[in-house]
């Protein structure tokens, strides 16, 4: 058994994630267990589509390509599917030459126990109770629900956040709830020079900027940027924060409120991750988004 690798980036993604499996779902739903098996045994030698997130799948392998010490960038599947079923993916993956060995098929069982195991730093889902366990037990998760692929065909990948309950607590976010807007200005104004608490995403952002520093600033293949409804004066507690953490994003966006999807596709986000859900429906008109259902904002 291989031991988990601490300078290296792994991240789990669910099979409806990393290829299109509308059309299987759907007999699944409509006709039962047996009639998918069925289904998927026949198709197996059929590669599926893309789903939301293949592109950004490639280009995190692609890393490895460019960095020299061997496998720094790992992708591990992790599904609802038996191994028999499975076995289209895997041909799938096969047939697109993604560089994914390791995987756990849990027979209708979720997946979220073997994220741990496997030293994930990041899971990627579009099956809800999946990513609320994934939080729930302390990794960094979404549940992906724009069904958009990116469009940025660039070998950049480009990863978006949103601060409150996603990089940082929502302890914050909590004054804004219960307080309004202008208590939580003046909350944020008052503790400007105290760091906020680390959010679920922290220690994934600690480390992409672990393998961001393998590379000159100006050629990573690794960038990020912080887009936030936040606006002065309560921005200053944001960038003393990730100062505090010892940690550099490469794009920080102010809105004060402003909609976030022109912004993100400005951007060119390859995936953008935000606690609420209105914010999501709006971003994932334009780029991949995912779902980050932790904080009050999903209590």
């Amino acid at each position: 058994m291989a031991e988990a690798d601490g300078d290296k980036l792994v991240i789990a993604i669910s099979s409806r994630a990393l290829f299109n499996l509308d059309d299987s779902h759907e007999v699944y739903e409509r006709d039962g267990l047996e009639a998918y098996s069925r289904y998927q045994i026949e198709r197996e030698d059929q590669p599926l589509e893309p789903g939301e997130a293949f592109p950004m799948v490639q280009k995190l392998l692609r890393i490895n390509q460019l960095l020299d010490g061997g496998n720094r960038v790992e992708v591990v599947l992790l599904s609802r599917n038996s191994a028999d079923t499975g076995l289209r993916v895997f041909n799938s993956i096969q047939h697109y030459q993604l560089d994914i060995q390791r995987a756990a098929f849990c027979g209708g069982e979720s997946p979220y126990r073997y994220i741990a195991a496997f030293g994930a730093q990041l899971f990627l889902s579009t099956e809800p109770e999946d990513v609320r366990h994934a939080l729930d037990h302390g990794v960094a998760a979404a549940n992906l629900v724009s069904k958009r692929k990116a469009g940025n065909d660039a070998d950049q990948l480009r990863f978006a956040f949103d601060g409150d309950a996603v990089l940082f607590s929502d302890e914050a976010e909590r004054v804004y709830k219960s307080e309004g807007l202008a208590a939580f200005q003046d909350s944020e104004q008052a503790a400007a020079h105290r760091p906020l608490s680390g959010g679920p995403f922290k220690p994934f952002l600690a480390a992409l900027q672990h393998l961001q520093r393998e590379f000159p600033a100006t050629e990573s293949p690794i960038r990020t940027a912080l887009v936030t409804a936040r606006s002065a004066p309560a921005h200053e507690r944001v960038i003393r924060t990730l100062r505090a953490w010892e940690i550099r994003i490469d794009e920080s966006i102010f809105l004060g409120g402003m909609d976030k999807g022109e912004f993100l596709k400005a951007y060119q986000a390859d995936v953008f991750f935000d606690d609420q859900q209105a914010h999501c429906e709006s971003a994932g008109s334009h780029v991949p988004t995912g779902h980050v259902p932790h904080g009050i904002a999903n209590q």
